[in-house]
């Protein structure tokens, strides 16, 4: 059974451009840590060239494409994190870099 309030993450990334494995790596990352928060993970390939965002439910967090570059895993777990466990400590992810 479904829980309502729990949100799916959707890596659209461009099968073109080689990037299934880089998109699968960054869905277990995010399985990993959200475990207990996000319903799952979706990959899904682009129909756009070039394209790679991430949306938790219909909110894109992250597009390359708008910002230049992938992210970082800290970086999209932070994006994740505020948006559907605002509360969630991330540990070392949380650390700034220097």
């Amino acid at each position: 059974m479904t829980t309502p309030e729990k949100s799916t993450i959707t890596l659209e990334y461009c099968p073109k451009c080689g990037w299934l494995m880089r998109s699968a790596w960054m869905a277990q990352e995010l399985l990993t840590t959200f475990t207990d928060d996000v319903h799952g993970v979706l990959l899904q390939p682009s129909e756009v060239s070039g394209r790679f965002s991430v949306r938790v439910d219909e909110q894109v967090i992250f597009d390359r494409k708008t910002v230049g570059r992938f992210p970082e895993i800290k970086e999209l777990k932070q994006l994740v994190r505020d948006v559907v466990a605002p509360e969630k400590s991330l540990g070392h992810s949380d650390r700034k870099t220097d």
